[in-house]
């Protein structure tokens, strides 16, 4: 869980305790959270870890199975948490997450309003990013999908920052208590335009609005209903380029500048048989980076829009 001090500061430079969660890191592309109970264990491919052995050692700790194999327990950040957590809607992922928080001009102390809580992936930066004396009011027409999020802020520890609430926005618009008192507010809605009214009489003059939608028909849409209250409307797309960094061979019979990396074009496989070292290129290993084999590609589109001040 997200560590709070007397100060109500986020802060992760303490020991793992019994309860905490943890996120056990196995490989970049295998995590998994887990909380620690004194007792019990964890099997994986590396072999059985024993939570107690986790007790008392500092977030990031490299611990040893049975076996001799290793993972590492890091803090359950959001960034973490947005990779590992229950998937009950299609969520929203780093990248998409860094825009909006910067877009929304998010910081301590803000109110943030938010409609389409579904797992909980945006919601938990929005929190991290207006603690510690912010707040993040979200809300959800669909109650289950609501309780299991208000259940994982808790395992988080941001629950003092997160109030969920019950509520098709769409239909009933936000409730008035909010009415010129929010700084941001972020619409994830299959019909967002029916929320904008609201939206403008919730934001202080000068609040952003930012409003996710898969396809490009529902911003237009949206945008078009924006144009009434709202001005600097501007819509993203972001698309992350991911690379591999590996070690590999490098042919140097060219000298630095006249080397390339990889094979050599038109070298033929040596049979055997065949003279080892005649016709050998000389190779060094060296760090090579591509980008990587599966790379994801349309989220949704993020458009922000900025409340009209009143003359």
């Amino acid at each position: 869980m997200l560590p709070i001090d007397a100060e109500k500061r986020i802060s992760f430079k303490r020991c793992i305790s019994d309860g905490d969660l943890v996120i056990v890191y196995e490989r970049h592309d295998n995590m998994k959270a887990v909380k620690v109970c004194e007792g019990s264990t964890l099997q994986n491919r590396f072999g059985v870890f024993k939570h107690s052995d986790w007790i008392g050692k500092p977030f990031g700790s490299k611990v040893l199975s049975n076996k001799g194999g290793f993972v590492y327990l890091l803090a359950p950040t959001p960034e973490l948490w947005t990779l590992v957590l229950s998937h009950r809607t299609q969520i929203l992922y780093i990248a998409d997450i860094s825009l909006v928080i910067m877009y929304l001009e998010i910081i301590p102390g803000c109110l943030v309003l938010e409609s389409g809580t579904g797992s909980g992936s945006l919601t938990t930066s929005l929190a991290r990013a207006v603690a510690p004396t912010g707040h993040v009011y979200t809300f959800d027409f669909h109650e289950q999908r609501a309780a299991s999020a208000r259940e994982d802020f808790e395992k988080t520890g941001l629950s003092s920052f997160v109030t969920v609430g019950v509520r098709d926005i769409q239909g009933e618009g936000f409730p008035d208590e909010f009415s010129g008192l929010a700084d941001s507010i972020f619409l994830d809605l299959p019909q967002p335009w029916l929320a904008i009214p609201s939206a403008g009489k919730m934001l202080k003059e000068d609040g952003v609005l930012c409003s996710f939608s898969p396809c490009i028909e529902q911003v237009q849409r949206s945008s078009e209903t924006l144009r009434s209250n709202f001005t600097d409307i501007r819509t993203f797309e972001v698309l992350l380029r991911t690379y591999e960094v590996r070690e590999g061979k490098m042919d140097c019979s060219q000298g630095n500048e006249g080397g390339f990396l990889g094979p050599r074009p038109g070298k033929r496989r040596q049979r055997s048989g065949e003279a080892s070292n005649e016709g050998e290129i000389p190779t060094s290993t060296t760090v090579m980076a591509r980008p990587a084999a599966e790379a994801r590609g349309h989220t949704g589109f993020l458009t922000f829009a900025r409340l009209k001040c009143l003359s």
